[in-house]
This record gives C-alpha cells, sequence and structure tokens, in this order.
C-alpha cells in the first residue's frame, strides 16, 4: 500500500541517496538527476485541513555560520507566515556553479499548524533579471521518514549537479525536504496536502530573501516519485494555498497515484517497507489512524525502525518476514485508512498549470497502467496534461526523458501553449 510512491528506493534516493545502501545508476543523465530521484533501480536485498494562515510580522532570521545546527532552531518556534525564513545558511564546497543555501522556513502542517520545514535554495551568480527569476521547486523522491534522512542534512551527496540545466537558464533552484525531515514530528509520507504545502512555501522563502536570490512569482514544480506525487497536490492546491504565485507547469515523473492498485502491487514487491512508512506517517497525520487496524505485531514493532533508518535499511527490515506475516488486513477495506488512500490520490481536482507525466515502460515499482488511469482521470475533468513514456527503470527514466523535460519547461516558460494527450 505505500505507494512505492513513495519516490525512493532503498538506496538511491532522491535527494539524498542513503549512504549505506547501494550505489547510483551510473548513466550519465541519471547521475544529473539520478540520486535526486525517487528510487533505486535495483530491488533491495535479504487531514484535510484548511491551512490557517494568520498575519504577522516576518520574525528576524538568523545568519548562521558554516557549524551552526540550523535544525535545532526549528523549536521553539516564533509564529510566521507561510514563507518566511526562520534561518539561512551558506553551504559550500560543493561542485557547483551557484550559491547555495540551506533553509529553515514556516510552512504549515497537515492539521494548519505553523511549523519549520527546511529545504536547500539555490542561485546562479549572475545578477538577476529585471522581473526576477523563474523558480524550479523541485520535490524530491523518497528517502525515509527519519530525521536524518532529510535531503539538506547531506546537499553534496543529494545528487545537487540536478540543479545545473535551471541555473544555466539563469532560474532560482529550492528544494523542500517536507514536513517532519529533519524538523520536530513525523513525516506524514505520501500526504499529499502536507508535501504540496513544503513545495510551495519554500518558492515564498526564496521570494523572502529578496535581492539574495531574486526570485519571481514564475514557479515550475518537479518533482520524481514521491516527488511526483507532491509535485501535483502543489499544483492542485495552488490557487487555494499560495494564489499569488504563477505556476506555469507541472512535471510529475513515476507519480504514485491509484494509491488502492500500488498497495496491491506491494504485496509482493521488495519494496514493500513503503507500506510501513505510509502506515507510520498517516498515523501521525490523521488521528484516527491507527496502524494497529492494518498490521500484525511484528509489523507494529517494525514501525519504530523508521525513526532510525533510511531507505535501504528499512527495506532490509521487511524482507525478511513473509507480508502476511507484518500486515493483517487490506487498508483498501479498513477505515480510515480507506478514505485516505481516496484523498491523497492525485488528480481529482484541476490543478493551476499544465501538466507533464513521465513514466519509465520498465518501472519495477509503479505500474506503468497507473500512469494511463492517471491520465484518463485528468483528462475527465478537464486537466490540461500531457504523457509520455520512455525506455526505463523508476528512477531510470530520467536520463532518457530528460532533454524533452527541459524543452517541455523552456515552452511554458515562454507561455507556448502546452500540448496535450487528451482527445
Amino acid at each position: 500500500m505505500a505507494p512505492r510512491p513513495p519516490g525512493a528506493s532503498p538506496g538511491v534516493s532522491t535527494v539524498l541517496v542513503r549512504r549505506s545502501t547501494r550505489p547510483l545508476a551510473v548513466l550519465a543523465a541519471v547521475a544529473l538527476a539520478g540520486a535526486l530521484t525517487a528510487c533505486s533501480d535495483d530491488p533491495p536485498s535479504s487531514a484535510d485541513a484548511d491551512a490557517e494562515v494568520t498575519t504577522t510580522s516576518a520574525p528576524a532570521r538568523a545568519e548562521l555560520g558554516p557549524d551552526d545546527d540550523l535544525y535545532a532552531l526549528a523549536e521553539p518556534l516564533t509564529p510566521g507566515d507561510p514563507g518566511d525564513v526562520i534561518a539561512v545558511q551558506e553551504v559550500t564546497g560543493l561542485d557547483v556553479d551557484a550559491t547555495v543555501l540551506r533553509v529553515l522556513y514556516h510552512s504549515r502542517s497537515i492539521a494548519g499548524e505553523d511549523i519549520a520545514v527546511s529545504g536547500i535554495i539555490a542561485v546562479p551568480t549572475s545578477p538577476a533579471p529585471e522581473g526576477g527569476r523563474a523558480v524550479l521547486s523541485w520535490a524530491h523522491g523518497t528517502t525515509g521518514i527519519a530525521d536524518e534522512c532529510a535531503p539538506s542534512k547531506d546537499p553534496a551527496g543529494s545528487g545537487i549537479g540536478l540543479i545545473a540545466p535551471f541555473i544555466e537558464r539563469g532560474m532560482a533552484f529550492v528544494a523542500t525536504d517536507y514536513e517532519g525531515l529533519g524538523t520536530p514530528g513525523r513525516h506524514p509520507y505520501i500526504a499529499g496536502e502536507s508535501e504540496g504545502r513544503g513545495v510551495l512555501d519554500i518558492v515564498r522563502a526564496a521570494q523572502a530573501l529578496g535581492d539574495r536570490v531574486g526570485a519571481s512569482d514564475r514557479v515550475v514544480v518537479w518533482g520524481h516519485s514521491q516527488g511526483g506525487h507532491a509535485a501535483l497536490f502543489a499544483n492542485q492546491i495552488a490557487a487555494d494555498y499560495a494564489p499569488e504565485l504563477e505556476l506555469v507547469g507541472t512535471v510529475a515523473g513515476a507519480p504514485p497515484s491509484q494509491l488502492t492498485l500500488i498497495a496491491a502491487a506491494l504485496k509482493d514487491s521488495p519494496f514493500r517497507f513503503y507500506l510501513g512508512m505510509v502506515a507510520a506517517g498517516w498515523a501521525a497525520a490523521y488521528p484516527d489512524a491507527d496502524p494497529a487496524d492494518l498490521l500484525t505485531p511484528a509489523g507494529l514493532e517494525r514501525l519504530a525502525l523508521v525513526d532510525e533508518a533510511c531507505g535501504g535499511e528499512l527495506a532490509t527490515s521487511w524482507s525478511d518476514v513473509p507480508y502476511d506475516a507484518l500486515v493483517r488486513a487490506d487498508p483498501a477495506t479498513v477505515e480510515p485508512w480507506k478514505t485516505l488512500l481516496v484523498e491523497n490520490d492525485p488528480g481529482f481536482e484541476v490543478g493551476e498549470s499544465p501538466i507533464l507525466v513521465i513514466h519509465g515502460e520498465q518501472d519495477e515499482q509503479i505500474p506503468l497502467v497507473s500512469s494511463q488511469m492517471l491520465l484518463d482521470r485528468m483528462c475527465g475533468i478537464g486537466q490540461v496534461v500531457e504523457r509520455r513514456t520512455y525506455p526505463g527503470s523508476h528512477s531510470g527514466v530520467i536520463g532518457p526523458s530528460l532533454p524533452d523535460m527541459l524543452a517541455w519547461i523552456d515552452g511554458r516558460l515562454a507561455d507556448e501553449p502546452a500540448p496535450t494527450s487528451c482527445g
């Protein structure tokens, strides 16, 4: 059930490659983006609450030195508006032609509470053009739920090279860690509203840094795997949650959708540990969601591991016991899990911007048919959307599709009409 969606796989996690697990894919193009995508090609071995946005004066932000602990400033939290910057810290020693900042900023939890979220902002060294820079907001794939899995904690190991095409275009590149990754609280894994707010609020944080970033209101969102799910929800909530932003395009790679289908597909999959991540994350986010309704005592015992390990380590902890020994009920048949699977499934509402869906034809984690079903759903409600498939596995599709994705993004920034796969 935990949709592979969960972006990552046991090793190569999206923004952050879990250091103790498998190596990155070797394709040059994937090396550019693979670590930042959601998962590795190799299988592992043996809510709904409106954001309560109050108007406050922006709190003073902390300018931190290289040895200061940015994450320690997440509590206690002085009230702030979504996007207000709490702390900023320059990251050095990266092989990238940009100024890279680690930031802590205000967002809203899935319950509408003021929270701190961390992330990365990268900016070209050249001056911003008149009117400001367009912003690429990157939504990372699964890294894990534990705080140590936050991509911003290890930007050098997180595939920072992915920013290069956007820096070359003069864009600002921002990448949220999402709610609860690196900061207080448990990450509500595959909770669409929460992910979307993090993706949008880090754009506001970039704007709050003024001329230091030079961010305009024009935004492109791109995510893969869990990040594809996050990108779709960011687009879906943007008009209401962040109406001042102009989303011009959304790219969703291998996005988890048709969550009941994915839940069933995970049963005999080496990626079934995603179920534990969803069970733990949703239990923290939704008060009525009790993992004991789904999991056996053995499954419940393993839930604590989500706060201790990332990617591949979690995969190993769930692979030594048969699925039926861990799971006692189909989440699609038990409330509130059944309803949550629907509420966190993207594509039921028209989003602000046109969408490009990318999917690998040999995807081993998100069934290829799921994105066709997603396309049919979105076409049926009037969403402008195009779906493209390429040879490649779950994360391996990034290399073959990258040139086309960049061309599609360029077209949206140039205000060209978006292509569609709808009849």
